[in-house]
């Protein structure tokens, strides 16, 4: 299967063998996802889903970094709300598989892409990797980690870095909690691959019932929370005049300037 699937996609590359399919983000230079790759990993994690043989999931970027976001040109007012359907979409799909997540980070790992690799199960980062949500800068907001970090970071850790925009290292963000462990960029692909192990001597149908239940309470509010993020960044972000500055000073490799309107 993973000869059929690699021929039909353009912007990440899967692998899938001994019960562990691997997707790699492969769009250079800095994987940004833009909506062609939101389908290719739509499509993919929704046919591993549906592989009985599959129990693991390794997502990782190629080159320089996982990758360095969502597509700043998806959000323009024609095509944001698509992007975001298209985005979160992929985001469900990783939060409620019934397979193992693992994410392996290197690199930049910004905005939409720290939002992919924290809603994986186990996050393995290199101490150097850049962690951060820099949405605000265009005046914008994350929703996924608007609705997750929290959880992971508490309030006032979360609420810095999106509000700030500031980056972090690989080593502060497994302090926080956005990762399982930092780790010298030489052993991330050990590190990762003595975990797949570890989970392949465990019973598929074992770790499925007990994401389940490990994630029950959480899921509820992540599908509330996610949609209540959607509706106010659609609905009211969407029709401030910032937002369309911050995006078009961006596009046109500008400082951005303000009206607060």
């Amino acid at each position: 299967m993973a000869v059929d699937m690699e021929a039909k996609l353009a912007r990440i590359a899967v692998d899938t063998s001994s019960s562990v399919a691997r997707i790699v983000l492969r769009h250079a230079p800095l994987n940004v996802i833009d909506i062609p790759m939101m389908e290719e990993l739509a499509q993919t994690l929704a046919e591993v889903e549906a592989r009985s043989d599959i129990s693991i999931v390794v997502l990782d970027g190629e080159g320089r970094g996982f990758s360095a976001g969502v597509d700043v040109a998806a959000h323009t007012p024609d095509r944001v709300e698509a992007m975001l359907l298209k985005f979160h979409a992929v985001i469900r799909l990783l939060v409620a598989s019934k397979k193992v997540t693992v994410a392996a980070v290197h690199g930049p790992c910004l905005g939409g892409g720290a939002e992919l690799a924290m809603v994986c199960d186990l996050v393995y980062t290199t101490a150097s990797a850049q962690w951060g949500f820099p949405e605000i800068k265009l005046g914008c907001y994350p929703p996924v980690a608007c609705t997750a970090l929290v959880a992971l970071g508490g309030q006032k850790r979360a609420a810095e870095l999106i509000l700030t925009g500031r980056t972090i290292s690989g080593t502060e963000a497994a302090q926080m909690g956005l990762a399982n462990r930092a780790v010298p960029s030489e052993e991330l692909a050990a590190v990762v691959e003595e975990t797949v192990q570890e989970l392949l001597k465990l019973s598929p149908a074992a770790l499925a019932v007990t994401k389940k239940a490990f994630y029950a309470w959480d899921a509820m509010h992540f599908d509330k929370g996610l949609a209540r993020a959607e509706k106010i960044y659609l609905e009211e972000l969407m029709k401030t005049a910032d937002a369309h500055e911050g995006i078009g000073a961006f596009m046109e490799k500008r400082e951005p300037k303000w009206t607060g309107k």
